[in-house]
């Protein structure tokens, strides 16, 4: 075995340590749930979800904050609550997770895609502002991998627009844009706390909005129809099931409680990824706009230019970054992929990004001490100097 070859093709891996696990928890998760479960009130009636309820939306710079059964279902929900009908169109990027798109396909919306920014993956505006029609009616702007999308753009596009705009933060938890955290900007936002989100129970999600009657209107949605003040069986508006459980909340109060040191972990992290990977020819961090006062980091997010590794295509790339040991994936491919999604023409940034450049590294990865990012670094080198050795 040749000396400093690739995983991929023979050689020993970088690492071979894990990197940390995920989800982290410890006897505050434990101290919580076995109080849920003495409580005797599992469900509804408890008093784990309303304190995160109360915790959460101060967390977010919210007025209010609304548990339910997943972000997926926060999608829904909100975009129901806020008032929109079937046949109205709604703009989401096409580079996101189908979620974005199937909860407004669910209500009989008319899904339009926009492109993305090229420097940052989050929706274009000016992508978006070509695809407003008399039909449209909302923007669900992404913030993809933690970064918060250009609110500042996207407010006066509404505005000029007579358009609502839902944040999808369900990957950007404590996401600031200009000192305002996400999810409260817009007219209403979205969470996830499935498993892999920096703050989880392993399924459930969240809205967050400060119009009271969005609030009043998504409580009442989870909740089969039921008015806040009311008999149980009366039922006023059409509505699901999509509640929480006590030992979610229970979870959620306990790592939200962990968030904080957590997410200057992260943001640690990230800046010595982003100086260990810009002395890489060939990858290149995403820009940061400086009117992000907080990015989550759900994902670290860096393009890869296959010109620089004897055009090696992008998927062998993360194969044999993988192969060294260190979590990755490909990301994202185009919502227009999928044959049960709307159609559109190919997008250019959105192909660009999902096809050749993008490639993602979990959050948890950047828990871990500089010398563990260091391999990340060292793999990296190693593939592009054998690159032209790794078959396509």
């Amino acid at each position: 075995m040749r000396m400093g070859l690739p995983a991929i093709i023979g050689g020993k891996p970088v690492r071979e340590e894990p990197y940390p696990k995920w989800p982290v928890y410890d006897s505050r998760e434990e101290e919580l749930l076995i109080a849920a479960l003495r409580s005797g009130k599992w469900s509804v009636g408890g008093k784990f979800q309303e304190e995160f309820e109360r915790k959460f939306a101060e967390f977010q710079d919210a007025k209010h904050a609304l548990l339910c059964a997943s972000g997926t279902v926060a999608l829904k929900i909100a975009l129901k609550a806020m008032g929109l009908n079937p046949g109205d169109e709604v703009i989401v990027p096409a580079y996101t997770f189908i979620a974005t798109a199937t909860s407004a396909l669910d209500l009989g919306l008319k899904v339009v895609y926009a492109d993305i920014d090229p420097e940052t993956y989050t929706i274009d505006p000016e992508s978006a502002r070509r695809t407003v029609t008399d039909k449209t009616k909302a923007i669900i702007p992404v913030h993809v991998a933690g970064r918060p999308a250009d609110m500042d753009a996207l407010t006066d596009l509404a505005e000029e627009k007579s358009l609502m705009i839902l944040e999808d933060a369900a990957q950007a938890h404590g996401a600031e844009w200009k000192e305002r955290r996400v999810g409260a900007i817009g007219d209403a936002g979205i969470f996830s706390f499935y498993q892999s989100k920096n703050i989880t129970c392993g399924e459930g999600g969240a809205v967050t909005t400060n119009i009271d009657e969005i609030a009043d209107k998504v409580w009442s949605l989870r909740n089969v129809g039921r008015p806040r003040e009311g008999p149980w069986y009366e039922h006023r508006i059409y509505g699901w099931n999509y509640r929480i459980t006590e030992f979610q909340a229970a979870v959620l109060i306990a790592q939200l409680e962990k968030a904080p040191k957590l997410m200057e972990k992260r943001e640690k992290g990230a800046r010595i990824l982003d100086k260990l990977l810009s002395e890489i020819e060939g990858v290149t961090p995403l820009s940061r706009d400086k009117r992000i006062t907080r990015h989550a980091y759900h994902l670290y997010i860096f393009k890869y230019d296959k010109s620089e590794f004897a055009g090696l295509p992008k998927r062998k790339f993360v194969e044999a970054l993988q192969a060294e040991g260190i979590p990755c994936n490909a990301g994202y491919r185009p919502l227009y992929d999928y044959p049960f999604l709307p159609q559109n023409k190919p997008l250019p940034n959105v192909e660009r990004a999902s096809r050749e450049e993008a490639v993602w590294i979990p959050q948890y990865v950047l828990l871990s001490e500089e010398e563990d990012l260091e391999d990340v670094q060292k793999a990296i080198q190693k593939i592009k100097k054998h690159a032209a050795e790794i078959p396509r």
